[in-house]
Order: C-alpha cells, then structure tokens, then sequence
C-alpha cells in the first residue's frame, strides 16, 4: 500500500463514526466505517427520518451539499411529493415478490398469477424505468398504442381488465412505501375494451375431417423430427377434445404417473391429476382417451401391455414425448401449419382457430350433452361465472329439441 493510500484510509478511520451537526442543527452529518462519503439524516414533517448521501469526502463540501438537500426535500414536501425516488421496476418487483409469497402461503387470489404475467410482460418492460410522478395521461397513451403494437391485436376488456388491477397494485404499493403521496392523483390505464368472445369451436363433422386429414398430413413431413411432432400432435388434439385440460401449462407437464382409476361400484374411469392456472385439481377423462393413450405408449414403445399396467408402474415419464425420449416445449407452430394445410384454420364467423379451440369445443359439447355449469366449471378448472360468461349465448342453441 503507497503511502498516499495510507494516508487516506487513516483519514477515513478517523471520521467514521463520527456526527457533526449542519443546517442550524436541524440535521446531523455522519460517517459510516463501511462508506467514505458523509451522509445526512433529518427528521421530516411527518415525524419520519430522512437519509441520504452527500456524495464528498469532504467535511465542508459536505455540510454545504446537506443544506442543499434539506431545502430539496422540504420543497418537495411541502408539494405533496416524497422525498424517496424509485423507479416503477423497483416497486413493481416489490409487488410481484409480495403475491407470490401470498400465493405460496395459500392466502393468494387466483388472479395474483395473472396479474405477475402482465407486470412482467407489460408494464415493466414499458414503465419499468419511470418514476410514479412521472406518468402521465400521455405517457399512459402511449402504452396503449405499444401494448397494441406487442400484441399484434387490440386487448378485450378482459385483458384490460387484468392489466389496470395490475398497474393499480403497483400505485397502491408505492403510495404504501411513502414514494408518492397518498393524496397524488396517479393516470390510470383504461379498463375498458371490446368483450371478449368465445374462442371458435370444432363441430363433430369437422374433427372427423381433421381426423381423417391427419395421416396424408403425416405422410408429407420433410424431416423425421417433423414426422413425429406431427404424429404427436394428433393424439395432443384427441386427448385436449376429450379432456378441456389448457394446453401447454396443463396437458405438457402430465406424466404417466398423475393417471389413476376411479371407481363407482364396478365401473371404472379414468381420473387425471393437472395442476395450472388455477392451481391443482382431479379431472374425469372421457372413456375415449384410453384408446388414445394406450396407442400413444405404443408408439413411444413403452414396455407395458396396456394403460392398466402402465397405471399400476406409476411411470414416471411425461406423457407428451417424442419416440427419441425428448420434451417439448409447445405444439401450436404444428397446430397452426395443420390448420392452414386442411383448411380448417378459420370457422364459419371468420374467428382463427387455436389449440384452444379444443377446449371450447370440449365445453360446447359437454354442454350440449346436459352438464351442469358447476360441474362442468370444477372440471375445467374455472369459474361458474366464466362459464356463464362465454357460453350461456349456446345454451339456448344447445337445447334447441326441448325448446321447440
């Protein structure tokens, strides 16, 4: 060590710790052991202490860079504003880290997953570098084009929706954490928006054209990897028909073990353990997924002679797989190239057909057979209300012979 640095650090030890009093008194100038700059701490208004560094090493410049600060923070007190400064990100993290653990602790709504997406996935990556005062009704203005612009489509309300309550937890937090005011009128995002429709559904006449479709549609593959994604894929699109499960965060995580029987005297069926969006939950198959399953573990070549034996082994390997053992991680670029090649992409009403229309169309025909909302709700994994919302219009439709 040069004698210089000597020097300098004997001039650090011997201010730390050290309290001077500045401003006429009204605030005390310090040196942490662990820092060389001197702070300054005063009391505010409220009653609450304020901290903050004056950036110099220097004892004077220091008192004169604390009278600074002192007559800032009255200022900005005086104005109904906080003297503490962070950014949207920093809160927003706060906030996420808040419901998760409301989540993990059981006490969290199911929507808390919802709103951590839109924060993560919208407002960070937009207001994440602004401060809460710095929103503005253009700056607000100007998510809503970039939101469109990311999105590719204009949001429904009920993405609107989602996305307000989200921001607004984030406001609510900082007002909480004294970073603005609670008296600070904060722009809010607009919450209204086109009602969100129900997603188009398959008929039985065009699944079976889909189904017919498929092995001409296998046959064309260019690669085998291609081959079986597609081979995959149809026995994906039989098994979310016949189940309602969500696609991706429901079905893709499925092992062979979460597959048990369910009796009723001596009848069997066929009960699935899924865990998603709305947390874990027991659904009953129907009896056509057996078949499927079973053709499945033939082809991937497992060693049982059915799904009763692969059942009893507990096995615990994931149901969607490749014949070579690997995962994967989506379906819906297969999905959408066999859309376009059968031409099913797009429904009577002109609406894009997606791997979630399997499940609308589970639900439609689970509707039209006479089950109830309630049940059919728990099955699904959602809401009575959300149920009710997006297909209440079909239940006259679908009771059609009893109204005529």
């Amino acid at each position: 060590m040069s004698l210089l640095q000597q020097l300098f650090q004997a001039q650090v030890d011997a201010d730390a710790d050290k309290k001077i009093k500045a401003v006429g008194g009204k605030a005390t100038l310090y040196k942490r052991s662990s820092t060389k700059h001197w702070q300054v701490r005063f009391k505010l208004a409220n009653n609450k202490w304020h901290s903050q560094s004056t950036y110099t090493t220097d004892k004077d410049e220091a008192i004169t860079n604390a009278e600074h600060i002192y007559r800032t923070v009255q200022i900005k007190t005086e104005a109904g504003l906080t003297p503490v400064t962070k950014t949207f990100k920093q809160i927003a993290v706060e906030e996420i880290k808040n419901m998760t653990q409301a989540v993990a602790g059981g006490i969290g709504k199911r929507t808390y997953r919802d709103y951590i997406f839109a924060i993560n996935k919208y407002l960070i990556p937009f207001f994440g570098n602004y401060t809460i005062e710095k929103i503005t009704k253009e700056l607000i203005r100007d998510f809503e084009g970039w939101r469109i612009a990311m999105m590719g489509k204009v949001p429904m309300q009920s993405t609107k929706r989602n996305h307000s309550s989200a921001y607004i937890r984030v406001i609510n937090l900082a007002k909480e954490l004294g970073v603005i005011s609670s008296l600070r009128v904060v722009p809010l995002l607009d919450s209204k928006g086109e009602r969100s429709r129900a997603r188009p559904a398959f008929t039985d006449k065009e699944l079976s054209e889909l189904i017919a479709f498929m092995p001409s549609w296998v046959q064309s593959s260019y690669t085998e990897r291609t081959r079986q994604m597609r081979v995959l894929c149809g026995f994906y699109i039989q098994f979310l028909v016949n189940t309602g499960v969500r696609h991706g965060t429901e079905a893709l995580p499925l092992r062979w073990q979460h597959l048990q029987w369910h009796w009723i005297g001596e009848k069997k069926y066929l009960r699935i353990w899924v865990s998603g969006k709305t947390g874990p939950r027991y659904l009953i198959a129907k009896n056509e997924v057996i078949a499927v399953l079973e053709e499945l573990m033939q082809w991937q070549a497992l060693p049982y002679a059915n799904l009763e034996a692969v059942i009893e082994a507990k096995v615990d390997k994931l149901i969607f797989r490749l014949v070579t053992g690997h995962a994967i991680s989506n379906m819906e670029n297969i999905f959408r190239n066999l859309m376009k090649n059968s031409g099913l992409r797009v429904d009577s009403g002109g609406q894009t057909r997606t791997l979630y229309s399997l499940r609308h169309t589970y639900a439609t025909q689970a509707l039209a057979k006479g089950v109830d909302i309630h049940t059919l709700a728990r099955q699904m994994g959602t809401s009575v209300l959300m149920i009710e919302r997006h297909y209440s219009k079909l239940t006259p439709m679908l009771s059609a012979e009893k109204l005529a």
